[in-house]
């Protein structure tokens, strides 16, 4: 093995003196600054990406209270939309029960009065009826037909005596 004749020990250490700064100078001067350029483009590009994410989730914390506002406001404004058509129909409910009302104590009324002649009506016909059956009934009795006034006297009598 050569590497291991001692008469060739200097020559191999001035050479590898000579290849180690050559090396060294290399990494120093050309190969190192590259990295460490690439190495700070790199830091640079990871602070502005983290830089923007933070304005980016700033900005996206204030659109997100401005749309919790408006959905609230949006809240708000179906509450007050929903009260007032609530009281609208309450108002028109109450009319309409109203008028109603009215119209059902008009046509109770009404109804009253017809009443009250179908009333009048049937106790002039039942009058008649109750004369002539009355007349009918002593005309058996006595033989004789009797004087229509004593009739409509005595029915008059009973029914005033039967409202008593």
């Amino acid at each position: 093995m050569p590497q291991l004749v001692v008469a060739d020990f200097a020559p191999q250490l001035v050479w590898l003196a000579i290849t180690f700064t050559l090396l060294y100078l290399i990494l120093a001067r050309v190969a190192l600054p590259r990295i460490a350029t690439t190495l700070e483009k790199r830091r640079d590009v990871i602070a502005n990406d983290l830089d923007e994410a933070g304005s980016l989730k700033r900005q996206g914390e204030e659109a997100l209270k401005v749309y919790e506002a408006a959905l609230a406001a949006a809240r708000g404004r179906a509450l007050a939309i929903a009260g007032e058509t609530r009281q609208r129909l309450t108002a028109e409910s109450d009319r309409e029960k109203a008028a109603l009302g009215a119209s059902l104590a008009r046509q109770g009324a009404e109804a009253g009065l017809r009443i009250a002649a179908a009333k009048k009506e049937a106790m002039t016909n039942v009058r008649q009826i109750a004369a002539g059956a009355a007349a009918g009934i002593v005309a058996k009795l006595l033989g004789a037909a009797p004087d229509g006034t004593a009739v409509n006297a005595a029915i008059d009598a009973t029914l005033s005596g039967g409202r008593d």
